[in-house]
């Protein structure tokens, strides 16, 4: 077996391990929340959970004690394949489950699906990363790959509208450790997945101005961070560049 194998059979067997207990875990603990729908209660729409959080709510709401599982799953392969918005996940997270526990879901999920895809990177290497990051995005952010700033890192993961995801990938092909990636990661993730929760929770307790009130705060920051975006990644870049 080579290298390279072997490492992906080492986490793999991690990351089975890790997902039973996150079946047992959810299995067994008891239930903070009341809004559990019967097991088994049909969908008039399965496709519609990734476009909508109200049938993606539906859809976690009818798979009782196992729910919280499957739902950190869905975290993870937003981040891996990014096959629905993080927003949606992050929101409905909320509305399910409600503040305290949807945001520790979620941040199990997000925390999971970033090491799984910075692992992916550092063993497979750019040719795999490529089929999940665009060649024009990672010859933009080359520039993290060699001795890459940890206070840059965090500053890309707390930034709003940035894309996460393939930040995770990139940095997998750098050389930074996986201890201090999952710090950054993880920390610079907290503010957002927050902020998405509680725009749930918010729905879920029927408080709409409040909710109104944080969507307009959410869209003004992102409006912000979207308008001055190259300001700040050029800014970022100069920073990282040798002296």
């Amino acid at each position: 077996m080579s290298d390279q194998r072997r490492r992906l059979a080492i986490r793999g067997v991690i990351f089975i391990v890790l997902v039973a207990l996150l079946f047992i875990f959810s299995r067994y603990i008891p239930r903070p929340f009341s809004a559990f729908a019967p097991p088994g209660e049909d969908l008039d729409d399965f496709d519609g959970i990734y476009s909508s959080p109200d049938k993606l709510s539906k859809f976690l709401l009818s798979l009782g004690p196992y729910s919280p599982a499957v739902f950190v799953l869905l975290q993870v392969l937003q981040v891996v394949a990014a096959p629905f918005p993080g927003e949606l996940t992050g929101v409905a997270g909320g509305f399910v489950y409600g503040k305290n526990f949807g945001f520790l879901l979620s941040t199990i999920g997000l925390s999971l699906g970033s090491w799984v895809a910075f692992e992916l990177a550092s063993i497979l290497g750019r040719p795999f990363v490529e089929r999940f990051v665009k060649r024009d995005v990672l010859e933009r952010f080359n520039f993290l790959t060699t001795n890459t700033g940890v206070a840059i890192c965090f500053v890309l993961f707390l930034f709003p509208g940035f894309p996460k995801d393939y930040l995770c990938y990139v940095l997998g092909l750098s050389r930074m450790k996986l201890s201090t990636f999952l710090l950054v990661s993880i920390v610079g993730r907290i503010p957002g997945t927050y902020l998405l929760t509680v725009q749930g929770a918010t729905i879920r307790n029927e408080q709409y101005s409040m909710f109104i009130i944080i969507a307009v705060v959410s869209l003004a920051i992102l409006g912000v961070a979207y308008l001055y975006r190259n300001q700040l990644f050029d800014w970022l870049k100069h920073r990282h560049e040798p002296k």
